[in-house]
């Protein structure tokens, strides 16, 4: 990738310019910093100021394992640096990591397909304003993107390699890490894991059995990059087994404290019927703490009169208290298991895939502005703008990947980039809140995709007839 830069410098001088100054305008004009941001800040300051990873509380800081320690060890090393609760100066190292991202979505594109493809999903990447979006928020998944195209770039680059040990290694670091930072990373350890396994199989079933070598090697791959990767997981896990006297390699599903009440009900209620990133906002980010607007609940949440009057009744029992105990959450859970009776289908199938589709196609506004009923047009007219020309955006840069791994389908390696979206996917439909931040571990992948199906239809204009 040095070498394509130096042929190159003007092109890439000028991206990357264009690159911070998109970024700039984000961090500047639209910082994101959350009710999450301030979680993982706390825990940097007691880890930092005392010694504690943990939350502040009214008698001082207690221990926690509700947030895996990567993102909060990389603000408590800029807080050292820079000053405690300096987010600023969060946002604008988090936008040089987001431009190395590029570099890194070009490299993985150059080893693909070629020198021109790696270019132009540069300039796609330095110009893609959810990538950018993301550098404005103190949330994980800057740092979460970085480590995931890593990963797959250092996979690609290994496969391709006869003797790669330290490509595998250097792999595993970055899947650790990835892991470290959101516990959903592990889906890049499974995603390279099966295809190393399948490239396995594959080389068992040659004849003549001339690739036996290779086989074994598929072995030695997948051993070195689970056993680097995971190795991070045993100090916490070992932590938070002394600390807490419970198993926890990860963090918690729910990210709950170990005596903090989960509504199960409640969750597997709102799963029988939430779709959209608006009802997320609406009702799920909120409960408990505020009311639930029943009219707010679509018309898929009641399948019978009866059904609307009890949930209903349950919901106004909610808001008398703004809480929900263990007596609300089994009446949540019972409206849940006969939804789930009546219609598997829909739970299983169909409400999950719908989900899956809210998360890739709609505006990805949900840093800014915007409002997330979008297709109401009753949002003041400058941002419905926004979320218009978002979502537009939005489809053509996964209309081109769509294309383009239709037409990158025969490309050495390209299974593998393929194979980590399916199943990044199919794991999102099993969560009840579909919030589009989490597809965008994938984005860069998507920005691969659609810089070769670009030059692949410019190839075939361009061919003589």
């Amino acid at each position: 990738m040095l070498q394509l830069v130096r042929k190159s410098p003007r092109f890439f001088w000028l991206a990357v310019c264009a690159a911070v100054g998109l970024r700039l305008f984000f961090i500047l004009q639209f910082p994101h910093i959350s009710d999450d941001s301030f979680v993982y800040g706390d825990i940097a300051k007691n880890w930092l100021q005392h010694a504690i990873y943990g939350l502040r509380g009214n008698y001082g800081a207690y221990p926690t394992y509700i947030r895996l320690p990567g993102y909060p060890a990389f603000l408590a090393a800029v807080f050292a640096v820079f000053g405690v609760d300096h987010y600023r100066a969060v946002l604008f190292i988090q936008m040089l990591v987001d431009i190395g991202t590029c570099f890194l979505t070009a490299d993985l594109a150059r080893r693909l397909c070629s020198s021109r493809a790696a270019k132009l999903t540069f300039l796609l990447a330095a110009i893609c304003p959810f990538l950018a979006n993301y550098t404005a928020a103190a949330l994980s998944e800057t740092l979460e993107i970085f480590f995931t195209v890593l990963a797959l770039d250092l996979a690609i680059c290994a496969l391709a390699a006869s003797h790669s040990n330290g490509r595998w290694i250097g792999c595993g670091l970055a899947v650790g890490a990835a892991i470290l930072v959101r516990p959903d990373g592990g889906f890049l350890l499974i995603a390279i894991g099966l295809y190393l396994f399948v490239a396995f199989l594959k080389a068992l079933r040659s004849r003549p059995h001339d690739d036996s070598p290779r086989a074994a090697y598929f072995v030695r791959a997948g051993l070195i990059v689970a056993a680097v990767s995971l190795a991070p997981l045993i100090p916490w896990t070992i932590r938070n087994w002394n600390t807490f006297h419970t198993f926890q390699p990860l963090a918690p599903r729910y990210a709950n404290d170990l005596d903090e009440f989960v509504p199960l009900g409640f969750n597997r209620w709102v799963k029988t019927w939430m779709v959209d990133y608006a009802s997320v906002e609406e009702i799920y980010w909120n409960v408990p703490g505020a009311k639930i607007d029943l009219d707010q609940l679509p018309a898929r949440a009641f399948d019978s009169p009866a059904q609307r009057l009890q949930t209903a009744q349950v919901v106004d029992a909610y808001n008398t208290g703004l809480q929900i105990d263990q007596r609300l959450d089994q009446q949540f859970a019972v409206i849940a298991a006969d939804r789930i009776r009546d219609n598997p289908l829909r739970y299983y199938i169909t409400l999950p895939l719908a989900r899956i589709a809210d998360m890739w196609l709609r505006p990805r506004t949900e840093l800014l502005p915007p409002d997330p009923r979008w297709w109401e047009f009753n949002d003041d007219k400058r941002w419905l703008a926004v979320a218009l020309v978002f979502g537009v955006l939005n489809l053509a840069y996964i209309g081109a990947a769509f294309f383009g791994a239709i037409r990158a389908r025969k490309l050495a390696y390209i299974g593998l980039l393929i194979e980590f979206i399916l199943f990044r996917s199919l794991f999102l439909g099993t969560i009840e809140s579909p919030e589009p931040r989490y597809t965008m571990e994938c984005y860069p992948i998507i920005i691969v995709l659609a810089a070769i199906c670009f030059l692949s239809a410019t190839s075939h204009h361009n061919s003589p007839q």
